[in-house]
């Protein structure tokens, strides 16, 4: 088996060159590290992770735990993850919290005892265990999709990476509203939530730009999963004064309304309106296709490792909080008449991303 040695002697550097080029820790010439590559692939060398952790206290790996790995949303997000990851030559190790916070502390522990150099973690509506165990532990991590305010004067925030929720959202119930509906109800998620809070707030904001009062029976919790959404659209239509447009506020809300929707009979958009926050891979396969809005969940993935990554080159950086765009995909379910081949897909960008300092 070679050793770094044999491609130094290989190569016609020194061991340090071969380390430097291997680990990234120093710039070295373009066309030396192109003769310590040509050597490590000539030799079939392997560079020993283990010894090479042992060394410099740094596995190259990152623990990323996130609920709901089957979610479509989430998996796009773990797609964006890995491939930052291995490009940056960092391994992945995944743990699914289950959005139960005795359970989540438990595999980020396990992950920590893992070794791995930092965590991307999308926190429960219970987050308190969590963020004591990692800020004792002075674990560097990245919150994902969910933010955190800071829990007191003087103590800063985690990194954060989300998306824009409250501006989208209102894009939605404006769209709505300018197309005659009065009444818009609300499937939202699951309460203490950063999603639920911010998309809810922009729920009141697009009611109060088109000039609509806010109804509280009209808003009703679908705790971010099919089967509530299903009791809480049933809820909805059940109200004496039923709304005739409904917003849902996730992925799997929109198959739960959709299933309650159908067992009455209705119609969508002939008996009402459907609009849905986060755009999936059967949006428009439905028929009507849905009017969504779509969250850029590679992107946030990816830029949660760059975020991680920045943060393990310079620990004491001031925490910074990412919010990526999103944009309105225009469809038929609100309503309006089928967009044209050339109109459909993200036909509006809403916010445009910010980089923040100590506050979400």
């Amino acid at each position: 088996m070679s050793t770094m040695a044999d491609v130094a002697r290989s190569a016609g550097v020194s061991v340090a060159t071969v380390s430097h080029v291997l680990n990234g820790t120093r710039p070295v010439l373009p066309h030396t590290r192109q003769a310590v590559l040509d050597a490590v692939e000539a030799l079939g060398y392997t560079p020993n992770s283990l010894a090479r952790s042992l060394v410099t206290s740094r596995t190259r790996s990152i623990g990323l735990a996130v609920s709901a790995i089957s979610n479509p949303y989430f998996t796009e997000i773990l797609q964006g993850v890995e491939a930052a990851a291995l490009e940056a030559g960092y391994s992945l190790l995944i743990a699914d919290p289950h959005d139960d916070p005795e359970h989540e502390l438990k595999v980020v522990q396990l992950l920590h005892e893992r070794r791995v150099d930092g965590m991307i973690v999308a926190p429960s509506a219970e987050p308190g265990d969590l963020v004591a165990y990692l800020r004792r532990q002075s674990v560097p991590t990245v919150l994902l999709d969910r933010v955190l305010e800071p829990a007191g004067p003087g103590q800063a925030p985690f990194d954060q990476v989300c998306a824009e929720n409250s501006g989208p959202m209102a894009e939605l119930v404006t769209h709505l509203a300018s197309l005659g509906h009065r009444r818009i109800g609300l499937v939202a998620g699951l309460p203490g939530l950063s999603t639920t809070s911010e998309r809810i707030a922009g729920y009141r904001q697009g009611l109060a730009a088109a000039g609509l009062d806010a109804d509280d029976e009209l808003v009703v919790s679908g705790s971010s999963e099919a089967r509530g959404a299903e009791r809480a659209t049933a809820a909805l239509l059940a109200l004496p004064g039923a709304p005739t447009a409904l917003v849902t506020a996730n992925n799997a809300m929109t198959i739960g309304a959709l299933r309650a929707l159908r067992e009455r009979g209705l119609g969508v958009p002939g008996d009402i309106a459907l609009a849905c926050f986060d755009d999936f891979a059967w949006a428009d396969l439905f028929a009507p296709r849905l009017t969504a809005i779509a969250q850029p969940s590679r992107e946030m993935g990816a830029r949660a490792v760059r975020v991680l990554l920045d943060r393990l080159a310079a620990p004491d950086q001031e925490a910074r909080t990412v919010r990526l765009p999103c944009a309105f995909v225009h469809r038929a379910s609100c309503g309006c008449p089928e967009p044209r081949p050339a109109d459909t897909g993200n036909s509006m960008e809403s916010t445009s991303q910010s980089e923040k300092g100590t506050t979400p």
